[in-house]
């Protein structure tokens, strides 16, 4: 892996498509490491919350107000601070002690869960109770995302980050599994109280793990000292390296547009097809299994290679297109798997590219533009988006969506290719790939 400060090194990682490589190891791996071990478990928990809290928002929106342009407006909300305020938060992220940020970040996360759960239990709640909490946990995300990602290579170095940033994904995802559908009963049985309170009192789990880790078994990481200037210093930094701003480009395009599932699936369950919150839940479920397909994957391969995610980001935007004009509700549940396969695939392979191809000193605000990029972007496209769906159809609103995703993929592609030095060969023959992208000189050697 190189993280070599010149940009002049940008085109030996563009031209064969690799940005960072390591060796094929198991799939569980960084388990092996007990304070990753320990983070791990306790994420489980709190992811699993986090995925109740979510369904169980959306839903709550829309009973309100019976819009999906209040769900959009909610999911906005919730990202707008990570659009303002994520190149503060990765200064912080690399100026202070990230296990202590993460211990302060993950009991702010749980006293938001905790109120929300006590304004809707006593009957109170109110939309714009759910909008205040909702960018509340966008400000404390702020803090909290570049800590979490830069924290993983202090837990188990650079040799497992790789495999660490895909099992982080897979424990996302897995919670997602459970999830979505725990929260469907909880409201269908006993209201969406009782699951705010769920999620409120999960985040006990990641404190505890923080708390027991050993830190001596902690991977040293320079932490860059308080002076002006270093938040230019990061956006000069990403600018002059291929190999991070077009990846960071994609995964901008693709969040903003294409993973605006809350409000898609709400509108597809409630207005489409006209099921209720189980079957809502039910959906979640689906993507969720391929997303942690997709985890597990990006978790056995050995490289992170721009191919893959310009290749996994046309195919989804291509489903998306498929699932928006899907006649039947077992089509539409049916494609939502492969989507969710390669959305997680973009987000891992981008992911742990990015963060390979960073130095350590920088990682906290280059994972901060990361997370602002792919999540803030959230607050401009869920607006847009839930208007469309409102305007035009949850049809409409889905395939415009997919739409945008493969234009940008495609475009980036080619940007990517032409930056590396690449051009694509057809070859027809039998036995060879018929489409790729090689370096011009072997093209013309071929010729």
């Amino acid at each position: 892996m190189s993280t070599g400060n010149g940009a002049d090194s940008a085109p030996a990682h563009i031209s064969d498509t690799t940005v960072a490589t390591t060796t094929r190891k198991s799939t569980f791996a960084s388990l092996r490491v007990r304070n990753y071990r320990l983070f791990f478990t306790g994420a489980i928990v709190s992811n699993t919350g986090t995925w109740m809290a979510r369904i169980t928002q959306d839903w709550l929106v829309l009973s309100l107000t019976g819009s999906a342009a209040a769900v959009g407006i909610t999911t906005a909300l919730q990202f707008l601070p990570m659009l303002l305020f994520a190149l503060y938060g990765g200064v912080i992220a690399d100026r202070y002690p990230k296990r202590r940020l993460l211990l302060l970040s993950q009991g702010a996360l749980g006293l938001c869960g905790l109120a929300l759960a006590v304004l809707t239990l006593s009957g109170h709640v109110q939309v714009w109770h759910v909008y205040l909490i909702a960018f509340l946990l966008g400000m404390v995300t702020v803090v909290d995302n570049p800590a979490r990602q830069s924290f993983v290579s202090e837990m188990v170095g650079p040799a497992q980050l790789r495999n660490a940033v895909s099992l982080n994904s897979a424990n996302f995802q897995s919670a997602r599994l459970v999830g979505p559908a725990a929260a469907g009963l909880l409201i269908a049985s006993v209201g969406s109280g009782w699951a705010f309170l769920v999620n409120g009192l999960s985040f006990l789990a990641p404190v505890a793990a923080l708390l027991m880790m050993r830190t001596s078994e902690l991977h040293r990481a320079e932490r860059a000292p308080r002076g002006k200037g270093q938040l230019r210093e990061g956006l000069r930094y990403v600018a002059g390296r291929p190999e991070l701003i077009w990846p960071i480009a994609l995964v901008g395009f693709v969040g903003t547009f294409g993973f605006n599932f809350p409000i898609w699936l709400t509108a597809f369950a409630d207005g489409v097809f006209h099921v209720g919150p189980g079957a809502y839940g039910f959906l979640n479920t689906l993507m969720a299994v391929g997303s942690l397909v997709g985890a597990l994957l990006s978790a056995r391969r050995g490289t992170s290679r721009l191919r893959t995610l310009v290749g996994a980001a046309v195919a989804f935007g291509v489903l998306e297109i498929a699932a928006a004009l899907s006649p039947a509700f077992w089509l539409f549940a049916l494609l939502l798997v492969p989507i969710g396969m390669l959305g997680l695939t973009v987000n891992v392979t981008a992911n742990s590219s990015v963060q390979m191809a960073t130095d350590p000193v920088m990682r906290g605000r280059v994972m901060s533009l990361y997370m602002m990029v792919f999540v803030g972007g959230t607050p401009l496209g869920a607006p847009l988006v839930g208007w469309i769906t409102d305007t035009y159809g949850a049809r409409v609103g889905f395939a415009a969506g997919g739409a945008v995703s493969l234009a940008a993929a495609v475009l980036i592609g080619l940007v990517l290719a032409r930056v590396g030095g690449l051009r694509l060969r057809v070859d027809l023959r039998r036995g060879h790939p018929h489409v790729r992208f090689v370096p011009r000189e072997r093209l013309a050697t071929a010729a």
